[in-house]
């Protein structure tokens, strides 16, 4: 059984939310014109996830009446309307479980350096600064609907600029009091089920190294996941080994099918078929199968595929960006992929709970669009001893 309860903490002033929230730190790359617009914005929440003095920065929005304490148990509705396309989620704290207690079911490694980070930042500030996706087979449309017809409690559209898919997003929140029949009705839709981290796993395991009772999650049963594609620089060439590859030249650089490989180098595109595809969970991904049989012919390690010199990441939405940094000559090789099904991330994170070596390979899926941090802050609590 998933426990959750409802927020206690800071929240944007209805006037200030559209200047507080902001992309998750994590995908803001520094030197981006979104970093640079969001460094020039005082409200925004990034002043505190990615400022020197996060304990100033906060105390700092909440005296100039930017976040407003909420000391009400409550959920957050959160519905994002884009292209056509509505996903419907709820803010809440999550109870912290162990992963052996088959509650919160992950599916990536975590690395200390980031966990150090993020355990840093909750330390600092008291508060749980950015949510962890989590994704139910709960129906929680069945109680959108009676939720959203009073009015929002936040209503706006989301407008960083270039170079985020945050970005022209129609945010509407419903405040909903945990002790209120709609509430109690959305933790028992909740509750039968196990959830699986989607994003945030440092986070998740951030609150669980330093003994948090709860953490702030967003929760969903809608999720779209978007091929997470690679510029490469190798230690060889990809022209010296083009040749022994089983390349089909193609019109344009594009999404590929699953289990073929979408390359662009030097002004011209192929697919690559996958030799072999096996059974098990993970080696049948195309990110591993992509690691396996094209990634040694480049002299590349696994070590690499973190090193800036190597590897650079993009969703499948910047297309355009991946062909002109190689055409810039920054890297030698792009490489899209196609996306990950919901099945296979969930039979890969249903074979790590018998065995915790069975994770995602790293930079294997993207989730969009993203959650906008900075619409809740979760004021945690440790456990005792």
């Amino acid at each position: 059984m998933t426990a959750i309860i409802g927020l206690t903490g800071l929240r944007p002033a209805p006037d200030h939310v559209a200047q507080v929230s902001a992309p998750p730190y994590d995908v803001i790359k520094p030197g981006t014109p979104l970093a640079a617009r969001l460094a020039q914005e005082p409200l925004s929440i990034t002043q505190v996830t990615m400022g020197q003095d996060p304990a100033t920065a906060l105390a700092s929005l909440q005296a100039r009446g930017a976040m407003i304490t909420d000391n009400e148990p409550c959920y957050y509705v959160y519905e994002q309307c884009w292209d056509g396309q509505r996903r419907i989620g709820l803010f809440a704290a999550v109870e912290v479980s162990d992963y052996a207690d088959g509650q919160i079911i992950r599916h990536e490694k975590t690395f200390d350096d980031k966990v150090r980070g993020r355990i840093a930042l909750a330390t600092a500030t008291g508060y749980s600064t950015g949510p962890v996706f989590l994704l139910t087979k709960a129906p929680l449309a069945d109680a959108w609907a009676t939720i959203s017809a009073a009015p929002p409690c936040y209503a706006f559209t989301s407008d960083f600029g270039p170079g985020t898919d945050l970005s022209g997003i129609s945010n509407r929140i419903w405040r909903v009091s945990a002790d209120s029949p709609a509430g109690r009705s959305l933790a028992s839709l909740v509750a039968p089920d196990p959830l699986y981290i989607a994003d945030g796993h440092h986070r998740y395991h951030a609150a669980l190294r330093s003994g948090q009772t709860h953490t702030l999650a967003y929760i969903t049963d809608g999720a779209r996941i978007l091929a997470y594609n690679r510029v490469i620089r190798g230690p060889t060439p990809f022209a010296a080994i083009a040749q022994d590859l089983d390349l089909r030249p193609v019109d344009a650089f594009t999404t590929p099918p699953k289990h073929q490989f979408c390359l662009y180098s030097d002004g011209r595109s192929w697919l690559l078929p996958a030799s072999t595809v096996p059974e098990d969970v993970v080696g049948r991904l195309d990110c591993s199968i992509l690691e396996r049989e094209l990634y040694p012919r480049l002299g590349l390690s696994h070590a690499m595929i973190m090193d800036e010199a190597h590897f650079d990441y993009y969703p499948e939405y910047a297309l355009d960006t991946m062909r002109a940094v190689v055409d810039d000559d920054r890297y030698d090789l792009a490489v899209a992929l196609a996306p990950v099904d919901i099945e296979e991330l969930m039979a890969v994170a249903d074979a790590g709970l018998s065995n915790p070596d069975i994770v995602m390979p790293e930079k294997s899926t993207f989730f969009a669009p993203k959650i906008l941090s900075g619409l809740f802050l979760y004021r945690h609590r440790r456990r005792a001893g």
